[in-house]
């Protein structure tokens, strides 16, 4: 199993956009990166878990823990000339993106912020923490996973 951070802007897709669909279950499209392209289509399988993050907004950080649900498939996005996330290059033949169905598992009880993440020693390798890392999907390492489930866990202060 692998672990991963997946981020995305809450005016767009928000984990509560998430809780409200059909068995909690919807596909992650619109990557648009080559890199994050390929851990999609070459390394995410059935059965992954991800953090899911909220980002550029007032208080960017990790939301909740998701689900990969499906393997990858072609990003149907990218065939639709009416979605702002449609590429001419891609085709159903000879599809450039990818995506999957994730589930939520779990919305924690309050926002694992980013300033929160850069505090921890633990996680200073992480890729979101890194000055100028864009990519919207980042692999997480089994350390890192756990010690931030163990702080979705801790009481308030």
């Amino acid at each position: 199993m692998h672990y991963w951070l997946m981020k995305s802007e809450p005016d767009a897709f928000s984990i509560d956009d998430l809780a409200k669909r059909k068995h909690q279950t919807e596909h992650w499209d619109g990557v648009r990166n080559y890199q994050v392209r390929n851990m999609i289509r070459d390394v995410m399988h059935q059965g992954d878990h991800a953090f899911f993050y909220h980002s550029s907004c007032p208080e960017p950080g990790i939301v909740g823990v998701i689900q990969v649900v499906s393997s990858p498939y072609p990003d149907f996005s990218a065939f639709d000339p009416e979605n702002n996330h449609f590429d001419p290059k891609s085709t159903p033949d000879k599809p450039r993106w990818y995506m999957v169905d994730v589930k939520l598992v779990r919305k924690f009880d309050r926002i694992i912020g980013l300033q929160t993440l850069k505090q921890h020693k633990t996680l200073s390798r992480m890729p979101v923490i890194m000055r100028g890392n864009r990519l919207s999907i980042t692999p997480v390492t089994a350390i890192e996973w756990k010690f931030i489930l163990k702080l979705a866990d801790q009481p308030l202060k």
